[in-house]
């Protein structure tokens, strides 16, 4: 599992802007292509330029695995089309809820999800059937921004520094990891996903990621 430190628009934050699995790295529209490829390089997936409700906030709008793609009510038919044609076999919706930062509320992987509290029994329907995995309802670190405080992929997540015990044991039976820890991106910043891309090749972290930072997103993401 190797760790790269990158930047994204000159800015470490760039969970904000991208999405990324096995088979895809989700970037925006605009996006230089030099630069979209050699970040697709690095996680050994193929780019896919695109944008959510016109901008380039893909990393907050939208939330994906294997299964299917769940973006804010906020996108337009033709980027929902897009993705359709570009992501066969993956179900493609809007998350019907009033909330609109799809990534900030989920965080999921192949093997489930955890969704923000403020969530009703309706869109964690939405969530299970489009992602087609078992969902926990729950808020983590006294956020319900669940998703801006829980980054995974389908080894291990890494969690808000000041998630309890009961919380991490929580989201690794939630989401199937066997190794789940604390930690911070970008020199102590605690919205883990901020700052990191992640699939079960590599992980991107934002280039202000320090030393004792990066030791513990290589044991969590390679899965212990």
């Amino acid at each position: 599992m190797e760790i790269y430190r990158v930047l994204m628009y000159n800015n470490p934050n760039i969970g904000l802007y991208a999405r990324a699995d096995d088979e895809f790295l989700l970037i925006p529209s605009g996006f230089p292509d030099d630069k979209g490829m050699r970040l697709a390089e690095l996680l050994g997936s193929s780019p896919l330029h695109t944008s959510i409700a016109g901008t380039r906030l893909l990393g907050a709008l939208m939330v994906m695995n294997r299964n299917g793609v769940l973006v804010s009510r906020m996108a337009d038919d033709g980027e929902l089309k897009a993705l359709r044609e570009a992501m066969p076999g993956r179900v493609v919706e809007r998350l019907d809820a009033r909330a609109t930062a799809v990534g900030n509320l989920v965080a999921a992987n192949d093997h489930g999800a955890v969704a923000s509290d403020i969530l009703g029994p309706r869109e964690i329907s939405q969530i299970r059937d489009v992602l087609d995995v078992r969902v926990e309802r729950m808020e983590v670190a006294g956020f319900h921004q669940v998703g801006a405080v829980v980054a995974a992929n389908n080894a291990g997540a890494l969690v808000h520094p000041l998630a309890t015990d009961s919380e991490m044991a929580a989201i690794s039976d939630a989401l199937g990891v066997g190794d789940v820890d604390r930690g911070t991106v970008n020199g102590g910043i605690p919205f883990v996903s901020s700052g990191i891309i992640a699939n079960g090749r590599a992980v991107l972290v934002g280039s202000k990621t320090v030393g004792p930072e990066l030791f513990i997103v290589g044991k969590v993401f390679k899965g212990g």
